[in-house]
């Protein structure tokens, strides 16, 4: 089957992320699978004419709003992939949740990350309940062995004559619904308590003027970081080498950075969010907190084996180290093949 998926496809953002790994995926189930950047195309007719110039038998797309848009009236059968801020975010404008609920009508199925995500969707929109499928993300790390941590340190201005840092990695594109900036002040006053403490911030500037806004604000913020988006394997082996994985974001669909950090055996401190407590279990998988003022005390006390305290350190030792039972469990290392394809059945359902 030749088939078009569609999606955000900004280096280092997690669209791509996800975009890459299905196309992996189909690649391997004998598809062939194109993939189209979705901010290149403005209108569905410009898709149509490239599925038929380019004889697609059908199409994917992340993201019911951004990608899903483009699909409507399309004259092959199509599926979309809840890519999380559509269901979070632009719900709530009612010009795109109308465009939704009729690109869903029109999809013979739907995958969301959750069961969470599912459910939202089917409130909204409840004669497609029956066409959404839950599916977990498939996960699979490849840190670099070539890594240098030591230059990482010095090209973050981390000084590097320390024995005992304490290096916390936010991984998020720059735009405000991942709200970087929820956790910079809580971080910058820890750092002034505890120098060993610092909050490098990592990942593409989706949004510029937001960027800006980020930049001027850490300028301002002693042990806060801002680092430029590296490739994959690096970021791996930089998750490898850091004390936590931290996430503020205001909204999740299913946080690629947080899976990641569970199969790396990497401890997760991220914000209580539903797409976040979907796939953290609380002081068993991770740490969701709700107010950032209570961060340093609560890792402090729950990560005491990452620190060197001589303390007890049973919870450490259980985020530290997960059974591959476990991050299966979360959909934090590669799914089956059978799994993956089981939604796309449904193209030939008609």
């Amino acid at each position: 089957m030749r088939l078009l998926l569609l999606a955000c496809l900004r280096a280092q953002t997690g669209n791509a992320t996800t975009a890459d790994r299905i196309q992996s995926h189909l690649h391997a189930a004998g598809h062939i699978c194109v993939l189209k950047d979705v901010f290149r195309y403005e209108s569905p007719t410009e898709i149509a004419n490239l599925t038929s110039a380019d004889k697609f038998d059908a199409a994917l797309a992340i993201h019911l709003y951004k990608g899903g848009r483009l699909l409507q009236g399309s004259r092959i059968p199509f599926g979309i992939i809840f890519g999380g801020t559509d269901i979070n975010e632009d719900i709530k404008c009612e010009e795109k949740r109308r465009i939704m609920g009729e690109v869903l009508r029109e999809a013979r199925f739907a995958v969301a990350f959750t069961m969470k995500m599912k459910e939202l969707a089917a409130a909204e929109w409840p004669d497609t309940r029956k066409k959404i499928y839950v599916q977990t993300q498939g996960i699979k790390t490849t840190p670099s062995e070539t890594f240098d941590w030591c230059r990482f340190l010095q090209n973050a201005d981390i000084p590097t004559d320390r024995d005992n840092l304490h290096v916390f990695l936010l991984i998020c594109g720059l735009r405000r619904v991942k709200d970087p900036l929820y956790l910079v002040d809580v971080f910058s006053d820890w750092h002034r308590k505890d120098p060993s403490v610092h909050l490098g911030i990592i990942g593409p500037a989706v949004d510029p003027l937001f960027t800006n806004e980020v930049k001027e604000k850490v300028k301002r913020a002693p042990g806060i970081h801002l680092l430029q988006e590296m490739p994959q394997d690096d970021l791996h082996a930089a998750m490898k080498r850091c004390f936590a994985v931290v996430n503020s974001s205001i909204s999740e669909g299913m946080s690629a950075a947080i899976l990641e950090a569970m199969d790396l055996d990497i401890p997760v401190l991220a914000r209580n969010i539903p797409g976040n407590a979907a796939i953290i279990k609380h002081k068993d998988t991770g740490l969701l907190f709700s107010d950032p003022q209570n961060l340093p005390n609560f890792a402090n006390r729950q990560l005491p084996s990452r620190t060197g305290s001589p303390e007890p350190a049973r919870m450490g030792d259980a985020l530290c180290h997960r059974s591959p039972e476990q991050c299966r469990e979360v959909g934090a290392v590669d799914m089956p093949m059978d799994r993956q394809e089981k939604p796309l059945m449904k193209w030939d359902a008609h």
